[in-house]
């Protein structure tokens, strides 16, 4: 669908309106058709002819995302900027207000439907493993507006951006860990857990798949739940979880279970060295992987490093789009629908950045940079550029050209913990950050006798 997008100009302006030509690159990924079926679907086509049809508040959700720091006017002045000499409608900020409760949040709950997937091919690098699409799952905790309509269904967070006390919502995704696209995600108030929302996320997973988890997931139940969806699970266990020894394979991993589950443990020492030291940490691994010849345990854990993927897809969220601001909405309900309008977006960018690595073999869609990919994007809203006129489909276009152009070295290894270096609170950052880059190598020791 993304490739058969044809935009001609006079699309582009219709009923004296502006009409979303402006995005460019994303109507390549989210058209103008996508968007109607999605207004038709949910019940949300505008009834009579308006200076704001559903379809261009939409495209404004879309645009709100790239414009972070901005109230809802000064995005639409970006959304026009490059339209000069056309008639287009001024609304006021009020009428934007209203336009976007009428088009309220299921449209967009419908694209992301649409949209969200891996989003790769079986020779893409980085997003196989032994015939394996390698998918993690996490959370993380969004600040919204102190608002009195926000506290009735949102709590406060202490220690949250920076410091300030803000209610927050709390967001799982379902990640494809080599593309970083979001398979799935759903998110409510943070006084529900995290392993509340996981089960949700079930929905998405099926045979084909190995889900990388952290030990806050690491309940028999949920576990049991992901394996009866066909998918496989690797999962970090706490050390001292007493899990029976059923018998010992020759890699060093024993066969155990989790109720009735089936199930392989590893236990193991991972030490980082570089010139500023050592550091040893212990992990227990537990997966549904039982065949050590197949899946050796070494394999197993150097495949649990990329669990880091998904934190990566927030830092990206949270921090390179929106920031680290706090979200716009006032209502619960304007939370809803510029959270999905968020994942939209940046499923839309990710779309664009994995279409544009897979036209090089070999090329690690790590190597592409989500901030030239962003800031690429807001160029072509503030121009106006990139509108479809003919019927030769570029699958790159010009955030793909951008990212080819300047690609990313291979990943370095993190060798450091994550601190805070620019906390929005002035009073809230750390004050001495060790910027070294150290060049480490890294051992790792499969512990025969299970500590328990």
């Amino acid at each position: 669908m993304r490739a058969n997008s044809v935009i001609s100009r006079e699309v582009v302006v219709a009923a004296g309106a502006f009409a979303p030509g402006h995005l460019g690159e994303l109507t390549r990924i989210v058209p103008f058709e996508m968007v109607d079926e999605a207004l038709e679907q949910t019940g949300r086509t505008q009834a009579r002819v308006r200076d704001l049809p559903s379809r261009v508040v939409v495209y404004l959700m879309l645009a709100g995302c790239l414009f972070p720091g901005m109230g809802w006017p000064q995005v639409w002045q970006r959304l026009t900027a490059g339209l000069s000499g056309l008639k287009v409608a001024a609304p006021t900020a009020g009428a934007l207000l209203q336009a976007r409760r009428r088009l309220g949040a299921e449209p967009l709950r419908w694209l992301f439907d649409l949209l969200r997937g891996p989003a790769a091919g079986i020779a893409t690098p980085g997003v196989w493993w032994r015939g394996l699409l390698v998918c993690a799952i996490d959370g993380t905790v969004m600040p919204v507006p102190d608002s009195a309509a926000n506290l009735t269904v949102f709590t406060r967070q202490r220690g949250n951006n920076g410091g300030a006390n803000y209610p927050s919502l709390r967001l799982l995704a379902l990640v494809s860990c080599g593309t970083r696209t979001l398979v799935d995600a759903v998110f409510g108030p943070t006084a529900n857990g995290e392993t509340t929302y996981a089960p949700r996320l079930v929905r998405s997973l099926r045979e084909g798949m190995i889900v990388l988890l952290d030990r806050n997931f690491a309940s028999q139940a949920l576990l049991a739940e992901i394996a009866r969806s066909g998918a496989q699970v690797l999962v970090r266990v706490k050390n001292g979880r007493k899990l029976p020894v059923l018998g010992r394979c020759p890699d060093g991993s024993y066969r155990s279970a989790l109720g009735a589950l089936a199930v392989r443990v590893i236990d193991c020492e991972i030490t980082v060295h570089t010139s500023n030291g050592r550091h040893t940490s212990g992990y227990r691994l537990v997966t549904t992987l039982t065949d050590h010849r197949t899946h050796p345990a070494t394999d197993l854990i150097r495949l649990y490093h990329q669990r880091w993927e998904v934190e990566t897809a927030y830092l990206e969220i949270k921090s390179t789009i929106l920031d680290g601001r706090v979200l716009r909405a006032r209502t619960p309900a304007g939370i809803d629908q510029e959270v999905l309008s968020l994942l939209v977006a940046y499923q839309v960018l990710r779309l664009a950045m994995a279409d544009a690595t897979s036209t090089h073999t070999g090329i690690d869609p790590d190597r592409a940079s989500f901030s030239i990919a962003l800031h690429t994007a807001r160029d072509l809203v503030i121009q106006a550029a990139g509108i479809i006129a003919d019927t030769v489909i570029d699958l790159v276009g010009t955030i793909g050209r951008h990212i080819l152009a300047d690609l990313m070295p291979d990943r370095r290894i993190r060798t450091r913990p994550r601190v805070v270096k620019r906390a929005i609170s002035k009073y809230n950052a750390k004050g001495t950050i060790d910027r070294t880059s150290y060049k480490a190598t890294i051992s790792i020791d499969i512990l025969t006798t299970p500590t328990t």
